[in-house]
């Protein structure tokens, strides 16, 4: 079942995210969110860590990628390097 309750802004641009929603949903203070809006409409989607599930696959992914691109970890290695450098 879907989650439903009204809440308003603040003259500072904050908006409350009911307790009962912030409990079924498991946020807690320091949640990140990407907002999104559109004409009336407003997403908060949470931003969380990816499952080992799909961090492995993201993983792969790059790898393979990599592999295509001809890269080696040396020039990973290089290219890390010389970002922080630049830092």
């Amino acid at each position: 079942m879907q989650n439903l309750d009204v809440t308003r802004m603040s003259v500072k641009g904050q908006v409350v995210i009911p307790g009962d929603i912030r409990q079924a949903l498991g946020l807690v203070a320091g949640t990140k969110f990407v907002v999104a809006g559109e004409g009336d409409t407003v997403i908060l989607r949470k931003i969380g860590r990816p499952a080992l599930e799909e961090a492995d696959r993201l993983f792969g992914v790059s790898r393979k990628f990599a592999k295509r691109a001809g890269l080696k970890k040396s020039d990973i290695k290089k290219t890390i390097k010389k970002s922080r450098a630049d830092k």
